[in-house]
């Protein structure tokens, strides 16, 4: 769903972030990857502290893909850890400033401690609404879209639906952030140029912005430059600039 109402606002109303250069990091400086991602974990809540003064309404971050299993396992083990860590020392914190906190991806393959404490913090900020932070964990986009298929193909095989009804917003219903708009402003830091499964069908018409600055390294000062950069962009989705500057 495209966030139409937003093509003429400054701050976006919807950014997602690949929070990437972690393990660089700490190797430039001669540590362990784990290193990095620790000290990742305290620009994570400077972003979320950034982006919510800022007036951004929802927050999506890709804290820990599909394909991250397969990294080495002490790695996945701290990765782990630092989840759970985080969701215990912040999410009472979250909570206070009215920030919503919901969960994309397959939980069922974290241990049963993690998962219920994914679920309590969900249901512990279910009512707030200054912003909503999704947390991609164990997350795919071809296992999102893939998802949403099998679901609308139920249905068809239940009789519920005829096949030939099925259209793009009752496929989009069915993603992982069917209820939300989809982003306006697509941030990876670390140097890498692509989307890395991420939020596939949902960035179409997004703005993609690229630094080489690594995570751990990005300040809120190298956020705000992100959300000037954005408030330069003219959101057409498909129209000229001539029809854009003659609706408004």
């Amino acid at each position: 769903m495209h966030s139409l109402s937003a093509e003429n606002q400054a701050v976006p109303e919807h950014v997602c972030i690949i929070m990437d250069g972690n393990g660089r990091w700490a190797k430039k400086r001669l540590m362990p990857r784990t290193f990095g991602h620790r000290k990742g974990v305290m620009i994570t809540r400077n972003s979320i502290e950034f982006f919510a003064r800022a007036g951004v309404r929802h927050l999506t971050l890709f804290a820990f893909s599909s394909e991250n299993w397969d990294r080495p396992e002490e790695e996945v083990s701290t990765l782990m850890e630092l989840f759970f860590r985080s969701l215990k020392d912040h999410g009472a914190e979250l909570n206070s400033n009215n920030i919503r906190i919901r969960f994309i991806g397959e939980r069922e393959t974290f241990s049963q401690t993690l998962q219920n404490k994914i679920a309590e913090t969900e249901a512990l900020t279910l009512k707030n609404n200054a912003m909503t932070l999704n947390i991609a964990a164990n997350y795919g986009g071809q296992w999102d879209v893939l998802n949403a298929v099998k679901k609308v193909a139920a249905r068809v095989e239940r009789r519920e639906l005829a096949a030939d009804l099925i259209d793009q917003t009752m496929l989009e219903r069915e993603l992982s952030l069917g209820d939300t708009p989809d982003p306006d402003l697509f941030i990876r830091t670390g140097g890498e140029h692509r989307m890395s499964n991420f939020l596939l069908w949902q960035l179409a018409y997004t703005e993609f912005y690229f630094t080489d600055v690594l995570w751990p390294d990005f300040s809120q000062k190298e956020m705000q430059k992100a959300l000037d950069d954005y408030a330069k962009r003219q959101r057409r989705y498909g129209k000229t600039s001539e029809q854009i500057v003659s609706a408004k």
